[in-house]
């Protein structure tokens, strides 16, 4: 048996190969839909990928179970639990609690876990060419290395109105009832690692076991004792601002993404053709590089989506498909480094791409506006934003300030005063380079502050040291 796990450092987020050598077949679970990945593991290994799952109705991105199966003419399952509320809208099998997909000698079976959603599969593995019994779980958003699957994202994210109870509680049965009855050695792979909004205290860890979760995870006492609600109070608190994006992912995610096919190369545009439609308002312009860097000089009006490790989270923060029907044209390189950000977009459905231009000659500029921290005080702020998440605002912030995260701020403008010069700032200043591009796209006066959280605190505490000597 062949299990490969196939990580997404952008969105934390972990698909999975499974195949059988013997018959030369493969199933995915929990594909993503830049799919090159999985054609390559299955050339790699010789292998035809038949079948195509996912765990649940995901937020965080958008699924590629339509685009994976459409590629490959495997077939497609869902699940089919989790009440009329929760179906699938698009032509699939349904799998229920129990039922299994056979690959050879190995035996694939569903297990309904709900509880971080009401539809939630986790998949038992069995190798039966060494044995008839399962030795691995793909636990998705249900169990993580450490932590579970939120039970507050409906609430945050998707229009519902106090699920997180009745979630919080099925997944302390789903861990009773399911989970907890399976043998220490299974192997547990989930959906997320560390860096993932699906869960509070998620480990870095790619893999646990069910032992070990039993004796070491934090919800392991609760469970012991039967504290139900201990376990739901525990669980509730302190979870991270839900980002804004993942209500669309979950209404593209039940009726289905688009699928799109073979995607050819982006062309690399003629800079006066994109000043044309910069100054004709025709395109969005995405600059890449680092928050310093756009500091000293950008495109008038530009997102600013660093490139590296968090484009596709970032971009799904500035950027709204269902709002913004403008084509992306993107500061890259050259054409690889181009294709690489589109495939970090379409994972969150930010599909309309025109092209690339790998420099900023010739087009409009415009810089960013930059506050001190020692000028802060005396500024007439119509409102100092702090767009951290609520738990680090909670940790420390500057006094007065506001709370709106950089994940939800272009969602809730109706928050913000609609005259006046807004202050941001986060930790560093990369998020909220970010958010204040998106903002200022959107027609507020913005101003960085230089430095932001971690620049404002520093100067605090060299006037603090000055005062007391």
């Amino acid at each position: 048996m062949l299990l490969e796990r196939i990580y997404d450092e952008d969105l934390a987020q972990a698909g999975y190969f499974i195949g059988c050598q013997a018959k030369g077949e493969a199933l995915v679970v929990d594909a993503r839909r830049d799919i090159a990945p999985y054609l390559e593991l299955a050339a790699a290994n010789g292998m035809r990928i038949v079948a195509v799952t996912e765990t649940h109705i995901h937020a965080d991105y958008l699924s590629g179970t339509r685009e994976l199966a459409a590629a490959t003419g495997a077939t497609a399952y869902v699940s089919g639990e989790g009440g009329e509320d929760w179906q699938y809208g698009f032509e699939a099998e349904r799998l229920y609690d129990g039922t299994t997909v056979k690959l050879g000698n190995i035996t694939v079976k569903a297990v309904h876990t709900p509880g971080h959603t009401p539809e939630h599969l986790s998949f038992l593995i069995t190798d039966g060419a060494f044995t008839d019994q399962p030795g691995y779980m793909l636990s998705g958003d249900f169990v993580f290395s450490g932590d579970l699957g939120r039970p507050d994202l409906l609430d945050e994210a998707a229009g519902g109105v106090n699920t997180r109870f009745a979630g919080a509680k099925q997944l302390f049965t789903s861990l009773r009832d399911k989970f907890l009855t399976l043998p220490d050695h299974i192997q547990v792979h989930p959906g997320h690692g560390s860096g993932s909004a699906c869960g509070k205290a998620l480990g870095a860890i790619p893999s646990t076991t069910v032992g070990y979760e039993r004796l070491f995870a934090w919800w392991a006492p609760y469970l012991a004792a039967n504290d139900e609600e201990g376990f739901v109070n525990e669980l509730l608190s302190g979870q991270p601002d839900a980002h804004a994006y993942f209500g669309r992912m979950k209404r593209q995610n039940r009726q289905g993404p688009t699928v799109l096919g073979e995607r050819g190369e982006l062309p690399e545009l003629e800079n006066s053709a994109v000043a044309e439609d910069l100054a004709a308002d025709r395109i969005t312009f995405v600059d890449s590089r680092s928050n310093r860097e756009v500091h000293e000089g950008t495109v008038a009006g530009s997102l600013n989506i660093p490139a590296g490790g968090k484009f596709a989270t970032y971009g799904a923060w500035a950027y709204d498909p269902e709002t913004d029907s403008r084509p992306l044209v993107l500061l890259a390189s050259d054409k690889d480094a181009a294709r690489t950000m589109w495939d970090h977009l379409i994972r969150v459905g930010i599909d309309n791409v025109a092209g690339f231009t790998p420099s900023l000659e010739g087009l409009p500029m415009a810089t960013p506006k930059l506050l001190a921290p020692a000028e802060l005080e005396g500024f007439d702020a119509a409102l100092v934003l702090d767009v951290r998440n609520k738990t680090e605002h909670a940790d420390g912030h500057i006094p007065g300030s506001s709370q709106l995260s950089a994940a939800r701020v272009l969602w809730h403008t109706d928050e913000l005063p609609a005259e006046g010069t807004i202050v941001a700032y986060c930790q560093s200043g990369v998020r909220n380079s970010v958010a204040a591009s998106a903002l200022r796209r959107a027609g507020y006066d913005v101003v960085e502050l230089d430095g932001s959280y971690a620049g404002w605190e520093a100067w605090k505490t060299t006037q603090d040291t000055v005062t007391a000597n």
